[in-house]
């Protein structure tokens, strides 16, 4: 299923996978979190709500994966990079990261996840 995630007032579209993580995203839309910044290639915040979901240890991270580390962390890459190791659930994907890095900006980001109109 498809969303828009708009970051920082620039919109993307995402496809969300059917996996347990993905569906208890699509279940709190539209949802906004203030997502901070971590290693210049994501942006997370802990949501205070757990996700289920089988976890997996991806060999490369690409730019507009959306995956949840633990059990309530929501991360956000805007950077590919070949993975440390570090296991995460699926959520699902940016459909075009191109201008990803640009919108995330920085500092802190402002994420909305909502329904397309």
């Amino acid at each position: 299923m498809q969303i828009q995630v708009t970051i920082n007032d620039t919109p993307f579209t995402a496809t969300i996978e059917d996996t347990t993580a993905g569906q208890e995203l699509l279940a709190r839309l539209p949802i906004t979190f203030s997502m901070e910044e971590l290693h210049g290639n994501e942006k997370y915040c802990y949501t205070g709500d757990s996700f289920g979901g089988e976890m997996y240890v991806p060999d490369t991270i690409e730019a507009g994966d959306l995956m949840v580390f633990g059990s309530d962390c929501l991360v956000l890459f805007y950077e590919t990079f070949a993975n440390d190791g570090w296991s995460y659930a699926r959520v699902g994907k940016i459909d075009d990261p191109s201008g990803l890095a640009e919108a995330c900006g920085a500092g802190t980001a402002t994420v909305t996840f909502s329904s397309l109109d």
